[in-house]
């Protein structure tokens, strides 16, 4: 047998390294039936979100006092509240409003705690216990009542409440990444790589990094639901988006007082929160699992 026949035979054994890694993932969470209920239930979501405002036939904010506080029915398939607006309208508008708060707080709070976690973590010293001692005054506060001081303090609007949001989540993503980098930054390749003089930077972005993705993605996933969670509560409170936006937590505040005549004004959005957080939850938890090196073979 020649040489030439030989390699192309060499190269089909070859594979993907970093493809082997994503199929053995799936495998692993595909066999987690509630994780892969709620994946579908967030995508669901996402695609409702995208397209489901131009799918709508009525108008999310228009008034019509001669229909207000109807049951559903088949014109209004999730009745209607106190100012006559079509409540399915509106959950879908809302839908985009909800994931963005809490895609978007959750981006702010992870890039912030990211880098002050992969810095305590590389370096140490004082620089991690002063880093570190700030975390836990942060962490020192429930979340809803540091959410809500800085509300009351920057105000009340959506801009606000994602600011809050992410400043609460900060904490939690830097001791997670800083314990991660604690233990890559011991392995031997990494002193290797000082020892060629690799800089601090590449280190971080090139090997670092890249090791500490897991926790960081399974963080991120559960943060939304307790991301949504909260601005949905500061809405209830009256300090997130402001009348007339369709954000549940806001609606969900318009029909307390109604909830003895008309429930499904307060049922509607409450569900459908909770839909969301669970699907984050469970989809987040499974992940974890899928992630995890000790459920490796």
């Amino acid at each position: 047998m020649t040489q030439e026949t030989i390699q192309p035979a060499v190269r089909k054994k070859r594979s993907n390294p970093r493809l082997e890694y994503y199929k053995t993932i799936w495998s692993r969470l595909k066999k987690n039936k509630a994780a892969v209920v709620g994946g579908i239930l967030i995508l669901l979501f996402i695609i409702t979100a995208i397209i489901g405002p131009f799918l709508t036939t009525k108008d999310p904010f228009e008034l019509d006092v001669t229909n207000k506080i109807q049951p559903p029915s088949a014109e209004h398939w999730f009745g209607t509240d106190n100012f006559g607006r079509d409540i399915f309208t509106r959950i879908i508008h809302g839908m985009g409003l909800t994931l963005y708060v809490g895609f978007f707080s959750v981006f702010i709070g992870g890039v912030i705690g990211v880098f002050f976690g992969v810095i305590s973590g590389y370096y140490g010293g004082k620089l991690d216990t002063v880093i570190m001692r700030i975390m836990d005054i942060l962490l020192a506060f429930p979340g809803i009542i540091l959410a809500l001081a800085i509300v009351s303090v920057l105000g009340g609007s959506l801009t606000n409440v994602i600011i809050a949001v992410g400043v609460f989540s900060i904490p939690a993503f830097a001791r997670i990444v800083r314990g991660s980098t604690l233990t890559v930054r011991k392995l031997e390749y990494i002193d290797a790589m000082r020892a060629l003089g690799a800089s601090d930077a590449r280190i971080i972005f090139k090997h670092i990094l890249p090791n500490v993705m897991s926790p960081i993605i399974v963080q991120a996933t559960l943060r939304i639901a307790t991301a949504v969670l909260t601005a949905s509560g500061l809405s209830f409170l009256g300090l997130g988006a402001k009348p007339p936006a369709p954000e549940w937590g806001a609606m969900l505040s318009d029909g307390r007082s109604y909830m003895a005549d008309a429930p499904h004004m307060v049922l509607v959005p409450g569900i459908m929160i909770v839909l969301v957080v669970l699907a984050f939850n469970i989809f987040g938890d499974g992940l974890r699992d899928a992630l995890d090196p000790k459920m490796k073979k």
